[in-house]
């Protein structure tokens, strides 16, 4: 079976959605995976504003007449491009977050691809809500970005330079794990980048001593040296110092970087699989994450 066997693109109508589905396409093929386009109707209200209601007999009615209009419209402007790629269509009703985590566990998806903002009506629930909840609660690794309408055409997608953010935390050997397998799919090259907090340089006016500053970068360095030999990854290490996301995002813009990698952290804690800084990144990455 493949490595990512199936492949799950909620959509809205909207340019990043496009965008999304061209990447989950193009690694569909690569992958000879199973592919399913989803859209999800929301509750009627959250559609459809008194007078419209006013039209219809029951809730019922409105959601299915919604239904077929959406079925319509992944008919006419959602065919694929890959016509090697098993594709199903797919457009459910409900709570949009829910839909997808459910569909996503009930069906062993392997990999999530979607958008960080929807479109017209469903934009409020995208990214606020939808992308940060499937982000929360999915086991599944998401594919996202804040840019994805700018996605290449299909034949100019290419992953030749990735780059893999770890915090040297639990989750980090299953980061790199997944990173470095993506890598030496599409023969790219791998980067591999931790972030120190710029309180190494100064605090509150106060300059420490730059040995100190040498020997935690050191320190880092062979934490990340000793992941990639238990994890049988290469890669060039680069250690940065300063705001997370900012540094993050100036390495993959200076780097042309293709693809960041990022982890989500642990289940415990009120931010649950989510940590705050991986919000900041998906808005300032000049290039689609894969959060695993």
């Amino acid at each position: 079976m493949a490595w990512l066997s199936r492949i799950l693109a909620p959509v809205a109508f909207s340019p990043g959605c496009r965008g999304a589905a061209q990447y989950a396409e193009t690694l569909a093929s690569h992958f000879h995976s199973e592919l399913t386009l989803l859209h999800v109707v929301p509750p009627p209200m959250n559609v459809f504003s008194s007078p419209e209601a006013a039209a219809y007999s029951t809730a019922l009615d409105m959601t299915e007449e919604r239904l077929e209009q959406c079925r319509a419209e992944l008919d006419r402007n959602w065919a694929s491009e890959c016509p090697d790629v098993p594709l199903t269509e797919e457009v459910m009703a409900g709570d949009p977050a829910r839909i997808i985590v459910d569909y996503a566990r009930a069906h062993q998806v392997d990999l999530i691809v979607m958008a960080t903002h929807g479109y017209g009506t469903l934009r409020r629930f995208v990214m606020g809500s939808v992308t940060g909840a499937v982000l929360h609660d999915t086991g599944c690794p998401i594919w996202t970005g804040a840019h994805l309408e700018k996605a290449p055409n299909y034949d100019k997608i290419g992953f030749r330079r990735i780059l893999c953010a770890i915090d040297l935390a639990r989750e980090s050997r299953t980061v790199l794990e997944w990173a470095g397998r993506f890598a030496r799919e599409f023969g790219a090259e791998l980067a591999i980048v931790h972030v120190l907090p710029h309180s190494l340089v100064e605090t509150g006016g106060i300059y420490f001593d730059p040995a100190w500053r040498q020997d935690a970068i050191a320190e880092a360095r062979q934490e990340i040296c000793q992941l990639q030999r238990e994890t049988g990854t290469e890669g060039e290490i680069l250690i940065e110092i300063g705001e997370t996301a900012a540094a993050i995002s100036d390495v993959a813009e200076t780097r042309g970087i293709d693809l960041v990698v990022i982890g989500r952290g642990e289940t415990s804690g009120l931010l649950g699989r989510l940590r705050s800084k991986a919000y900041p990144i998906l808005r300032e990455s000049p290039c689609p994450v894969a959060a695993v």
